[in-house]
């Protein structure tokens, strides 16, 4: 007896036993893609320390430092992405019985996975590496910036071991005396005492901001009675000290605020980078899926 063959049975959809994702050529293109950035890295590290120094006046600029990273970054996820989905695309098996469109979608589709186990591989796996090879850089241009902030608000004098609190620096400039000899005469613990006080007022101060008209005043008998400087020119000591103190709070802001604006233009870069990236990786794949079909089509039309 004859079996009848239904329209139903005509139009069920027949599943293939294989699936759409390729993983070894994901993986392979990921591999691919994460020690090429590895080794890019190595190089944007060594070029990062070319443009920090120890010298003052001779590193680029926060900004210009931040900046430079992030355009390096979008470059190895171009190179890199790049070389990660063109593996992916060409390294895939032919897929058979699907539309152009389909193929198409799969190999981006491989393309941008091999470029997120990529991404993956480098934070998880090769974060240490990579923070030990860039980290130097990125702790040398730190320090300069800071150092070169730290020596603005302590002054071109200060001793760099007191560098972390410049409080000391301006208690000295305060009792500083017109007679050098006044530096061996006797009355070392009040002369102690009064920069103790003056320390304090001073802590106090910046705190709230100012310094009211009764520290100041007192601070001006306190450097008359200790330095020998009649009252007008220590209240004249006084106020030019309060000034480098001002200035060097709002060279303080200027550097933290450099560094907020390098930091927020890293981070932004460093985000499209990634964008760039997965785009560049899922553009690769889809090129090398096609040149790979294209070729296999080539080779086959020959042999006959």
């Amino acid at each position: 007896m004859a079996s009848t063959i239904t329209a139903t049975d005509v139009a069920a959809p027949v599943e293939s036993s294989s699936s759409a994702v390729s993983w070894g050529p994901i993986v392979a293109g990921a591999f691919a893609a994460a020690t090429l950035t590895f080794i890019l890295m190595l190089l944007g590290s060594g070029l990062g320390l070319t443009m920090v120094s120890p010298w003052s006046g001779e590193s680029a600029s926060a900004t210009t430092f931040a900046v430079s990273t992030a355009i390096w970054l979008v470059i190895v996820q171009w190179l890199s992405s790049g070389l990660g989905g063109y593996l992916t695309g060409r390294l895939r098996t032919k897929w058979v019985g699907i539309h152009t469109d389909e193929t198409f979608f799969r190999d981006t589709a491989h393309g941008f996975m091999a470029w997120a186990l990529a991404t993956m591989l480098v934070v998880f796996v090769l974060g240490s590496a990579l923070s030990s090879a860039i980290g130097t850089g990125v702790q040398a241009a730190s320090t300069v910036a800071s150092g070169a902030a730290m020596g603005a608000s302590a002054g071109a004098t200060a001793n760099a071991g007191e560098g972390a609190n410049a409080t000391p620096y301006f208690v000295d400039a305060l009792f500083r005396p017109s007679d050098p000899a006044r530096l061996a005469a006797p009355g070392a613990e009040g002369d102690a005492a009064a920069a103790a006080q003056a320390s304090r007022i001073l802590v106090a101060s910046a705190a709230v901001g100012e310094v009211s008209a009764d520290d100041k005043t007192y601070l001006g008998q306190l450097v008359a009675a200790r330095t020998g400087l009649s009252q007008a020119d220590a209240t004249a000591r006084v106020d030019a000290v309060l000034a480098q103190v001002e200035q060097a709070k709002v060279t303080a802001q200027e550097a933290a605020d450099t560094a907020r604006k390098a930091g927020a233009t890293f981070a932004l870069l460093g985000a499209l980078s990634l964008i760039v990236g997965a785009f560049i990786a899922s553009a690769a794949a889809a090129l090398g899926g096609r040149q790979r079909d294209d070729e296999e089509t080539l080779y086959l039309t020959d042999r006959r």
